[in-house]
């Protein structure tokens, strides 16, 4: 599982990124804001452990830049213990806040729930539509009828897993872009359509008639779950 990790402070900062490299995390660093929001496009977090007092960005503009284009969970993590502060963060978009001094096992206990919770409802480790049966831990794909495996590339798995993190949720087109290929490819759409049908190819029962990866014309995409008709008209 990956973290970014963003904070200032030099101390603080190098003793979370050995704590969790020693728990068998893949650690990112930032130490101002500007730096975690291209870490965060960059490296696609599992989570992001934010502070607010970083300079060029505030850790609220990082929350905001964040959540213009990812559901990736924040844990804010600030020596702040006004109320308004851990308000301010919550209302931008941060999912939890803890603060300074803290104990480790509380962080840990924290990041766990949070990654688990970025799962899709239906359950913790997987996921099942139509006769396609997902492992999110596994990162593999199956049949259900017969258990074949179904390969997927790199970039399929990323792009079906932003939309069965966001389950019935319409998931815009700059969002799967910057998600998947990057800020850089917020314009090309192109891609977007080339791998959407490719995912439809392997994964639905009618690539013509969708019923779980659906389009939104004009906006972008939805996943569902328990399959409805839908429309092969792209955005």
């Amino acid at each position: 599982m990956k973290v970014l990790i963003a904070d200032d402070d030099a101390q603080i900062l190098r003793a979370l990124s050995i704590t969790f490299t020693a728990y068998d995390y893949d650690v990112v660093t930032a130490k101002d804001g500007a730096a975690a929001l291209r870490r965060a496009a960059e490296h696609h977090p599992d989570i992001v452990l934010l502070d607010l007092g970083m300079p060029r960005l505030s850790g609220i503009d990082v929350i905001h830049g964040l959540r213009g284009w990812s559901s990736v969970p924040i844990l804010v993590i600030s020596g702040r213990m006004d109320s308004i502060d851990k308000v301010q963060a919550l209302d931008a978009g941060a999912d939890d806040y803890v603060t300074k001094p803290f104990l480790t096992d509380e962080l840990f206990a924290r990041v766990r729930a949070l990654t688990r919770r970025r799962l899709p409802a239906q359950e913790e480790a997987g996921a099942s539509f139509g006769n396609v049966r997902v492992d999110f831990v596994a990162k593999s794909v199956v049949r259900a009828i017969d258990g074949t495996d179904i390969h997927l590339t790199r970039t399929e798995w990323r792009l079906l897993e932003t939309l069965m993190v966001n389950s019935g949720r319409l998931v815009t087109q700059e969002m799967l872009l910057t998600e998947v290929w990057g800020p850089q490819h917020i314009r090309d759409t192109g891609y977007l359509r080339l791998y959407v049908r490719q995912l439809r190819k392997k994964l639905e029962p009618d690539p013509s008639a969708p019923r779980h990866l659906l389009t939104e014309t004009g906006m972008g995409y939805r996943f569902v779950a328990e399959g409805k008709q839908g429309t092969i008209a792209e955005p």
